[in-house]
């Protein structure tokens, strides 16, 4: 599948070293305006090369729009795009031509299809994420006309990570550093600690956190499209995704239902909850609070040093990595994060529109 959503749909092509990489996005509302300033700046935000602490692969990851948009607008029409590859430099790749990389998807795409495209992981590689935050970038702009917001940001980075919830820090001083991390003490020793991995020819993972504010009561269908369900499948479709979880999570199984129920009370604008221990989600749909998760990201499986493997012929080998990488995705996975979230919030808030009459 290279598509995804019910009522708003993206399709995605495209390969890490091909002419381009582009998408469709089918469903879209028509009458947006579409700042392309603000789809830039999305855009810059998960480009490689903007920082040390990134892969110094230097793509501009210019958009370019085909269709769908008209004096500025969206025309309810599909908006197809592409972002062109400017920087791919294929020869770092030609020791790969036989050889499986480990743990990353070079065996099983061979065993799969019978062909790859070995030049930077081709399809599998997370250059096809760019393709994402452009079509989230224009979900976000449809979400802000209701009062609808995304942010992520960076929790943690190996073992260092922030003590509290998503309500204990300024959310905007998210781009304030590297990392990506609202707290600047912590973000210092996490940029340092990737460096100092990155020197060591080394990668290293972490987990980005991710909350959503202004969703109404509704979003999401039982039994198996929950919105629950269906954030956990698209943060999961997201390179070097390990794990996913909303509301208190995995640290719930400590305690009792009694304490982890959020009492529901007569508030200012109708029923609410005392706390919101649910993540914002029960039973699969929103309940008006605060819509928080957690994702989990894996240390890069690409490392610069000597490796022992097998080629196509199942023959011993090894094989040393070159060419630019990540040392830790997490940075540039907060907005792809942010992309995946706003695309499904607002396929659930168009499918919302037309449940009642």
């Amino acid at each position: 599948m290279n598509s995804f959503g019910r009522l708003l749909r993206l399709t995605t092509f495209g390969e890490s070293h091909g002419v381009a990489i582009g998408g469709v996005l089918d469903g879209y509302p028509s009458g947006i305006e579409i700042d392309e300033e603000f789809v830039r700046n999305e855009m810059q935000r998960r480009r490689p090369g903007q920082s040390a602490v990134t892969t110094s692969r230097n793509e501009a990851d210019e958009v370019e729009f085909l269709s769908g948009v008209f004096e500025g607008k969206s025309t309810g029409t599909p908006i197809a795009f592409i972002i062109r590859n400017t920087n791919n430099r294929s020869k770092d790749y030609g020791n790969l031509q036989d050889a499986f990389r480990p743990s990353h998807a070079d065996y099983v795409y061979d065993a799969k299809y019978g062909i790859r495209d070995y030049r930077g992981g081709g399809r599998s590689s997370a250059r096809e994420t760019a393709v994402r935050v452009c079509a989230g970038a224009l979900a976000k702009l449809a979400l802000a006309r209701v009062g609808i917001s995304v942010v992520a940001y960076t929790s943690q980075v190996g073992d260092i990570a922030l003590d509290n919830g998503y309500d204990s820090y300024d959310l905007s001083l998210v781009e304030s550093n590297p990392v990506r991390c609202p707290d600047t003490c912590k973000a210092s020793e996490m940029e340092q600690l990737i460096l100092d991995v990155k020197r060591c020819g080394d990668t290293v993972g972490g987990i980005v956190s991710c909350v959503v504010k202004g969703a109404p009561v509704g979003l999401g269908e039982p039994l198996y499209d929950k919105l629950s369900a269906r954030l956990a499948h698209s943060m999961l479709s997201i390179n070097a995704a390990k794990g996913f979880e909303y509301g208190n999570g995995f640290s719930s199984v400590t305690g009792r239902g009694s304490s982890q129920n959020d009492i529901f009370v007569k508030g200012e604008k109708g029923i609410t909850t005392r706390s919101n221990n649910s993540g914002g989600i029960q039973g699969g749909i929103s309940n008006g609070q605060d819509i928080y998760f957690r994702v989990a990201f894996k240390p890069v499986a690409t490392v610069l040093m000597e490796q022992k493997t097998v080629n196509r012929s199942g023959e011993e080998t090894t094989i040393t990595a070159r060419g630019r990488h990540d040392p830790c995705v997490v940075p540039r996975a907060v907005p792809v994060v942010e992309a995946m979230a706003a695309l499904d919030v607002l396929d659930f808030y168009l499918l919302h529109k037309v449940t009642r009459l």
